[in-house]
């Protein structure tokens, strides 16, 4: 007779506080930014974002639980793991920054919507884009091996990195200098413990250790009248029990703004990535001894999204990278079953604005760079190293697109200064913006056409680097005509200058369009003007024998 697989082991417990701390790091961070930089009340952040967040995580733990528990019956093994699963983080800052913030500044500047109706407006936008993202994720689980046949690890990885070092990493790197006693101790010392793999007597999870210091630091150190800055020591604002609510009205008025496609773009890649940094995680997984199907869990996880969507949370979830360490640690099945019981009790009560009144943001954002660090150097470890110099190469849209969003941030500021001076609706969004960038050398349209489709535009130039490194110039013209395609039809480099903002336009970028076919004709006339390749190796060789 088999012996009945336990419901919770003493790795499940350890297993737990570390997902559990992920998880509720990104929920301090979407209170943070939520409140901070789109300004949603309490009533939608705690009664329609949190109430979809616990829907999408009760649906991705609790399948992942219960799969890894089949497996472990059907192997007859009781080492099983689950798939470790949470919020996506880059999707998570992604989401804010180019999709839900140019929302709202579309709604205050072009609509002329008040505060309260632009923060609806951006949520919407934001529920449409998780719904994107689940739908693609959905379909993209039944053609994965098709997608990761013509697209070389490289540009994915580096993709995500140039988007992890700009949109997540550097702007947590400047709070943490900011505020260098509450938050750069702790980001230091997640270096020591996750780089340095230290771990502390009893247990105890350093990523809590971490949090646990900077928060005592916090109190001890900020006065009473300037911790509103640092978004802690507030009074707690949404306490109470909210249940989960479709949300089927707004999303069908969020369809109703001729706006909303222009952000089409970044959902489809952002969806492909999650399909693709999934079945990877997968693929750890199996490396580490536990082997899951991986269509319906690539399928579920969809699902999860699609769930967030439609009961109000803007933003996706994701299977997690480090199911080997959660395995080694002891974690069988239990540890995903308490992560949702605990984030269902969290996100359906209020009483995450607690844990914000006790957390400061602050506190907390070593872990996001972190996270940040660890994707991008993710993208050279797990790529040939003949590659390296297309890593490099895909960084750096995802960079300048976040050197675009500083330089609007800087002008929105220059605005609310001059307002604050008496001076009425003034706008930097004009067409003398490019002389005056042009003056100091900067050449802004630029940088606004790189941030218009940033996401596709670093996957394709990465790819192309790729296929000229392997002499492979078929493919190199191949991802040429898919960018001039992509700028024909509007998707990338297309962009108009609004009020307050500049925007995608989806309008025929036709000179991005003509220089990428020129490329791409040139690429294929390669072979018939150049001459073959020479073997380096044979030097490699010849140097030796001298």
């Amino acid at each position: 007779m088999t012996k009945p697989l336990p419901l919770l082991t003493r790795g499940d417990v350890d297993g737990f506080f570390g997902l559990a701390l992920d998880n509720l790091v990104q929920l301090i961070v979407i209170t943070s930014l939520c409140t901070v930089v789109l300004e949603f009340p309490p009533a939608l952040l705690f009664g329609s974002v949190f109430p979809g967040v616990a829907v999408s995580l009760i649906i991705g733990n609790v399948f992942y639980a219960m799969q890894a528990r089949r497996v472990a019956r059907e192997t007859g093994r009781t080492d099983v793991c689950a798939l470790p699963y949470g919020i996506n983080t880059p999707s998570l800052f992604l989401y804010i920054f180019l999709i839900m913030l140019p929302a709202k500044f579309h709604a205050i500047n072009e609509l002329n919507m008040s505060t309260s109706e632009a923060a609806a407006f951006a949520w919407r936008a934001g529920l449409l884009a998780c719904l994107g993202s689940g739908l693609i994720e959905c379909i993209g689980s039944f053609f994965i091996d098709h997608i990761r046949k013509f697209t070389p690890r490289c540009a994915l990885l580096s993709t995500l990195a140039g988007i992890a070092l700009g949109f997540i990493a550097m702007p947590f790197l400047f709070e943490a200098f900011a505020y260098p006693i509450v938050a750069l101790v702790p980001f230091l010392l997640f270096l020591v413990v996750y780089f340095g793999k230290v771990k502390f007597k009893g247990g105890i999870p350093g990523g809590f250790v971490a949090v646990v210091l900077g928060t005592v630091l916090a109190w001890i150190s900020i006065a009473p009248e300037a911790r509103a800055g640092l978004n802690f020591g507030q009074t707690p604002t949404g306490m109470g029990f909210y249940l989960p609510i479709p949300v089927i009205g707004d999303i069908i008025q969020g369809f109703s703004d001729p706006w909303m496609p222009g952000f089409f773009s970044v959902v489809l890649a952002m969806g492909l990535f999650n399909v693709l940094g999934s079945l990877q995680n997968i693929e750890s997984a199996e490396a580490a001894g536990d082997t899951f199907k991986t269509q319906p869990s690539l399928l579920m996880n969809g699902l999860g999204t699609l769930g967030a969507g439609l009961f109000g949370s803007c933003f996706p979830t994701t299977i997690y990278i480090g199911h080997p360490g959660w395995k080694e640690m002891g974690a069988r099945s239990g540890y995903s079953i308490m992560n949702a019981v605990f984030f269902t009790i969290i996100c359906l009560t209020g009483t995450l604005s607690c844990i914000t009144f006790l957390v400061p943001t602050a506190a907390v954002v070593g872990i996001v760079i972190w996270i940040g660090i660890v994707i991008s150097a993710q993208s050279f470890q797990s790529t040939p190293r003949l590659h390296a110099p297309a890593v490099v190469v895909g960084l750096l849209p995802g960079i300048a697109a976040w050197g675009a969003h500083m330089a609007k941030s800087g002008l929105r500021a220059s605005e609310n200064m001059l307002r604050a001076a008496g001076e009425q609706n003034p706008d930097f969004f004009t067409p003398d913006l490019y002389g005056a960038f042009g003056i100091l050398n900067i050449h802004i349209s630029g940088a606004f056409a790189i941030e218009q489709g940033a996401l596709f535009l670093a996957m394709i130039l990465a790819a192309f680097t790729a296929a000229v490194l392997e002499q492979r110039f078929k493919a190199a013209a191949s991802w040429c005509f898919v960018a001039g395609l992509l700028s024909l039809i509007g998707l990338m480099h297309s962009h108009r200058l609004t009020t307050g903002d500049a925007i995608l336009s989806l309008e025929p970028a036709w000179e991005w369009a003509i220089a990428y076919a020129c490329m791409g004709v040139f690429c294929l006339a390669l072979p018939f003007i150049s001459k073959p390749a020479k073997d380096e190796s044979d030097d490699d060789e010849s140097a030796g024998d001298d």
